[in-house]
């Protein structure tokens, strides 16, 4: 007769009894050589970044002839176009001005259009007294600030470019100046610090369903290009674009992307993925594009995806974007440039410094646009005095959301949900065809590989205990690093089982402050504890960028998602491990069942997809949708790291119930995408597709959903359920 081992994955969001010894579970106390094991889920995802980046650079170093590059730029492009997404149908501006002020030599107008139906943007365009005929025009594309385009800085750089008589025009990205999302109409003030927070909090939302952000900020540029071209002062053949940081990503974007414009100059922003992966790693989500790296590009190619246009890389030395990589980027696209007769067209200039513009910078940027947009004079950064903030207010309460309160990039994203969400069902209806294509589906967007080779075990010690021994190993894992685990063997085994226990804040949590893992040898279960790539003693690692949003940090997720991966993937490729490790080393235990707590029920419902021997799955608070956090505006962070970007539209969270079945399925308390315990009906709506298969292939009793169980009762419900 088989006999059965028993996975737990525990995320403790409720908490038993605190028990009063403390076991020592830890290993890497002594294992010194594993001192950065924190570190593990991001740099394996590094690793996997420079594989392809090294792919890449042989691609790169063959090309040799103005031929070789002219067809390395037409993939680019269309690579590009393919990862961005297709652009809507464009639609009437309804521009309007809603304001003008009457400067020394120059006057603003203060203007407002839709870029979509209903979605607005708020900008300003400077014009030039005297401007008789067509002139010269500037896209300035502001970087992350709270007060959007109205910063001191970047008022002194458009009032230079007018003075030098350019035509300028500049809008409010979404989530600064008056185009804040998730404004606090109490406080007046946005409900996060820093605008890259409101670009990461939308924009993960937007990568679950499959596309950056990117396309949205592209878009209000190529509209406010459009707004640019409609106007009398401006010569469509003399357009130019330039930005900092943030506006110097969207410079970037738009330089590759929209043929209109001659030249460009974004400022210090480009890079290349190899430097910025050994730095601050991948920053806001619109900067990054879904599988970017994975597709074979890097920052260079925006720059070899306009050749021969005229360019100019804008820098400093002590950028937190790598000058290393600056360099790197500008000597690879000087190239190409050169390989077409036109490497003129292509400069740089750095400028001693950090993260910031300089009067060296200013006044290189002003010279090229001079020159290339035919437009002579005197290229010197002069003292001017800038509008005040107050005198820039487009809308009637300086915020779009209490002024018109439209379209969002979160409403915008729930209509994509719903269609996704649509699609889906539509599958669904072919119940056996659809299951059938899940498992592939679920591989391909997560980047799961099933595990071809094992390594071997360490032991790494043993304690004998009053009623039970406790063993520790290390178990080879999917990158370069290993798993700690620790196994508790009761003296007298009543069950034939092994219970597999994981928990989101670590093995030391669950061993040490619940009294979970104990219960269980009491009852007479072996049980193993583990760690995961991001979790507990291997967790969340240096990596706090900009994206960092309470105790998550969004980059490791972006840094996995350029690559074509997942944490989910990764960690459910090393679940599988630790489920062989299982078997190899105590194969008087055949079956397996799996119980999940929290979060991590999506790395087990994976596991579980791709390992049919574990026999039985429970989850207890789990979230049941990546959909319902997608669609949720206020979603709980925390849940980020364990979605998958590009899911939605492939399959969900219950679609991978569904193809369970008839397994036991024990669900306890799962949450909504808020992060607050959902009710019984809610329950019901998200699991209808799997309680449907359940119900037609007769197992029903094998899919339990319990809501609203008080946390005392969980532990005995699980219990029950073991038996």
């Amino acid at each position: 007769m088989k006999k059965k081992i028993f996975i737990v994955c525990a995320f403790t969001l409720f908490t038993f009894t605190t028990i009063k010894a403390q076991e020592d579970i830890s290993l890497f106390n002594y294992w010194e050589y594993y001192s950065d094991i924190e570190n593990s889920l991001y740099k394996h995802f590094s690793s996997i970044a420079f594989e392809q980046l090294n792919t890449r650079k042989a691609e790169i170093n063959q090309l040799k002839t103005k031929t070789d590059w002219l067809e390395r730029q037409t993939i680019v492009k269309n690579k590009l176009l393919d990862i961005v997404g297709s652009f809507p149908e464009k639609t009437p501006l309804n521009a309007q001005v809603t304001g003008v002020l009457k400067k020394d030599g120059y006057k603003i107008e203060k203007v407002l259009y839709e870029s979509k139906p209903g979605y607005y943007v708020t900008g300003a365009i400077y014009i030039p007294n005297g401007v008789k005929k067509k002139a010269p025009a500037i896209f300035y594309a502001c970087g992350h600030s709270v007060d959007g385009f109205r910063v001191e800085i970047y008022q002194h750089v458009i009032v230079n470019l007018v003075k030098k008589g350019f035509v300028v025009f500049t809008i409010d990205p979404m989530g600064q100046g008056e185009r804040f999302e998730y404004w606090d109409k109490t406080k007046g003030e946005s409900k996060f610090p820093i605008p890259d927070h409101e670009h990461s909090y939308s924009g993960a939302q937007c990568l679950i369903s499959g596309y950056s952000t990117a396309s949205n900020f592209i878009w209000d540029a190529i509209r406010g290009i459009d707004y640019m071209l409609s106007r009398k002062e401006t010569d469509p053949e003399r357009i130019g674009m330039t930005g900092r940081s943030g506006g110097g990503n969207i410079t970037a974007y738009l330089g590759a992307l929209d043929d209109r414009i001659l030249a460009t100059a974004p400022e210090c922003y480009i890079t290349s993925y190899e430097h910025l992966y050994k730095s601050i790693g991948p920053q806001c989500a619109e900067q990054n594009l879904y599988k970017m790296i994975s597709k074979g590009l890097d920052h260079a190619d925006f720059i070899e995806a306009r050749a021969p246009k005229p360019a100019l890389i804008v820098s400093t030395t002590r950028d937190f974007f790598s000058i290393q990589g600056t360099r790197d980027s500008y000597t690879e696209a000087k190239r190409m440039y050169s390989s077409l007769g036109m490497s003129e067209q292509l400069t740089m200039v750095e400028d001693d410094t950090v993260h910031k513009s300089t009067k060296k910078n200013r006044e290189a940027m002003y010279a090229f646009f001079q020159k290339h947009l035919k437009n002579p004079g005197s290229s010197l950064d002069i003292e001017v005095n800038v509008p005040k903030l107050e005198e820039l207010q487009v809308t009637p309460t300086g915020q779009l959301v209490t002024s018109l309160g439209k379209q969002s990039v979160f409403s915008m994203n729930v209509a994509k949900v719903q269609s996704q969400i649509e699609q889906l069902n539509e599958s669904r209806e072919n119940v056996e065809s659809h299951l059938k294509n899940i498992p592939a589906n679920a591989a391909k967007c997560s980047g799961f590989e099933y595990p071809t080779q094992f390594g071997k075990a360490t032991f790494s010690g043993r304690f004998v205990k009053s009623g039970y021994t406790l063993e520790k190993y290390l178990i080879p894992g999917s990158g370069n690093y290993v798993l700690p685990a620790a196994l508790f063997q009761p003296t007298q085994i009543t069950k034939n089982k092994i219970v597999m226990v994981l928990n989101t804040e670590g093995m030391e949590t669950a061993v040490n402050q619940d009294n979970f893992v104990h219960t269980l040898i009491k009852e007479g279960y072996t049980v193993l504890v583990f760690d995961l790539p991001g979790i507990g003693s291997m967790g969340s690692g240096y990596l706090k960028g900009d994206s960092y949003i309470g105790d998550i940090s969004y980059n490791q997720w972006f840094a996995a998602l350029l690559v074509g991966k997942s944490n989910v993937g990764l960690r459910v490729e090393d679940i599988v491990r630790v489920v062989q490790f299982a078997k190899t080393n105590f194969n008087q235990y055949n079956d397996i069942s799996a119980l999940s707590i929290g979060p991590l029920g999506s790395e087990l419902l994976h596991a579980a997809v791709f390992e049919p021997g574990i026999k039985k799955i429970g989850l207890i608070e789990p979230f049941l949708s990546y959909a319902d956090i997608a669609a949720t505006r206020f979603y709980k962070p925390d849940f980020i790291p364990f979605t998958v970007a590009g899911a939605i539209g492939k399959y969900d969270l219950p679609d991978l119930m569904a193809t369970l079945c008839p397994r036991n399925v024990l669900i306890i308390n799962p949450f909504s995408g808020d992060g607050s315990l959902t009710n019984e009906t809610k329950s019901q709506l998200n699991l209808k597709f799997p309680i449907d298969v359940y119900t037609k292939k007769n197992v029903s009793e094998k899919l339990s959903v319990l809501s609203e169980i008080e946390d005392q009762l969980i532990l005995k419900k699980v219990i029950d359920w073991l038996e």
